[in-house]
Order: structure tokens, then sequence, then C-alpha cells
């Protein structure tokens, strides 16, 4: 249980932005040990994949706070986020030696399934959200709304790490903000004629 709510919580981070859960793992992993990733996951916490990681975080903290920008932005990530939501659930999932299972074991498919499923979710709310926050604030709030999701991004990835307990708080909350705002995108469709009543 404790690794399904790791690797939910990594996951859905990454719906929110690839390359930060990804950076954690590999931080922690590398520097700490906490985290000890099997054989196959061992290249995340290579220079080279911290360092590539580094660089797509850069480009992507800074495309991500542009109106417009964001938005092309999100349509390139709807390809990537969902398959770092997988990689990371797997890594992080085959790493927990308490939780491991002959099932999972015999099935890893079930976990990189579950991360991409999870990852899709978050990201699909987020892509549905920010032209709605774009148009609303006159691109005003784009920077804002962006910093914010690096944050809970931050956030959940730690407490996936450290205290998986909270991710499932978290996750609920999260769960809430995405339906709440994807009502709210419905509604202001609706008004603005381009969905039927």
């Amino acid at each position: 249980m404790i690794a399904a709510l790791t690797g939910m919580g990594l996951s859905a981070a990454a719906g929110l932005n690839a390359y930060i859960p990804f950076l954690v793992v590999a931080l922690v992993a590398r520097f700490t040990d906490v985290l000890t990733l099997p054989a196959t996951y061992a290249w995340v916490e290579s220079w080279w994949a911290i360092g590539i990681g580094s660089v797509l975080l850069l480009s992507e903290v800074v495309l991500d706070k542009i109106p417009a920008v964001d938005s092309v932005n999100d349509a390139v990530q709807t390809f990537i986020r969902p398959a770092m939501g997988g990689l990371i659930f797997a890594a992080t999932s085959a790493a927990q030696q308490v939780d491991s299972s002959a099932w999972m074991a015999d099935h890893p498919w079930v976990g990189i399934a579950l991360g991409v499923l999870v990852s899709g979710l978050v990201h699909t709310g987020k892509v549905a959200a920010r032209p709605v926050v774009n148009l609303g604030t006159g691109g005003l709030g784009a920077p804002v709304v962006s910093t914010a999701e690096d944050g809970a991004s931050v956030g959940l990835s730690l407490a996936a790490l450290f205290a998986p307990v909270l991710c499932l708080v978290a996750l609920v909350l999260l769960a809430w903000v995405l339906i709440a705002g994807a009502l709210k995108v419905r509604r202001w469709r609706r008004r603005r004629g381009r969905l039927p009543a």
C-alpha cells in the first residue's frame, strides 16, 4: 500500500510538472539511503540523467509561465507527463522492498499503467484549466498558477517519498481541485456558448 501511495503521489506530481518528481527521485536516490533504485532504474540517478532533467525543468518552468506559450508547452507535454508518471511509479514501487508482492513483481506493467493514468488525469485537468485562467485574467494568471503548480509538484513529490500517507490526503484534495476546476471550465464555456446547455 505504501509503495502505491508513493507511486501515485509522484505520478500526480508528474502530471503538473514532469521533471520535478523525476529530479526529486533522482537526487534522493543518489544522495540518501531513503530510496534505493533497482539496477534496471539506476540510470535515473546518473549524473547525465540529472543534468538533462535539470535543463528540461528549467525550460518547463520558463515556458509554462508565458501565456499562450504555456498551452503549446502543455500540448507537447501531453506525451511526456504521463510517460514520466509511469516511469516514476514503476521505479519507486520496484524500489520499495517492504511492500513488494509476488503479484506486483510478476506484473510490473500495472505500476506503469497506474502511473500513466494518474499523471494523465492530472495533466488533463491542468490543460483544461490553463486557457480559462489565461483568458479570464488577460494572461496575468499564468505565472501565478504555474508557480502554484510547481510548488504543488514539489510538495507532492516530497510527501510521496517521506510521508506517503499524506499523499492520500493530497491526492483527494487534488482530485477535488481538478473536479471543481473542470466544472468551472464547463460553466465558463457554457456561458460563452461553446457547449450546449
